[in-house]
């Protein structure tokens, strides 16, 4: 099972959506996870490292280069609507084929 946090600037509208978004894709790939959990920007970063993927608006991923040193797959988004990207960076960051 892995633990994924969604992250966006505030932590209410964008990063709900996203999470919306993640979770239906990981239903859609069969993969197991324990916790998904939405966040603003600034508790994401601090909170990262504990998780094993990270998603977030594309323009935001660097702000979680110290999680991706630690082994943290950090998947940005483009369309934080989009059920297919969401997919795809799941299986890009190896958790379903």
């Amino acid at each position: 099972m892995i633990r994924i946090l969604v992250a966006c600037a505030n932590g209410a509208g964008t990063s709900l959506m996203m999470k919306m978004r993640v979770e239906k894709a990981c239903k859609d790939l069969g993969i197991k996870y324990s916790t998904i959990h939405h966040c603003s920007l600034s508790e994401g970063k601090s909170a990262a490292s504990q998780y094993d993927v990270v998603f977030c608006p594309l323009n935001f991923v660097s702000m979680f280069d110290d999680a991706a040193k630690k082994g943290v797959k950090i998947c940005g988004m483009k369309n934080v609507l989009s059920d297919k990207e969401a997919q795809e960076l799941l299986k890009a960051a190896g958790y379903a084929e």
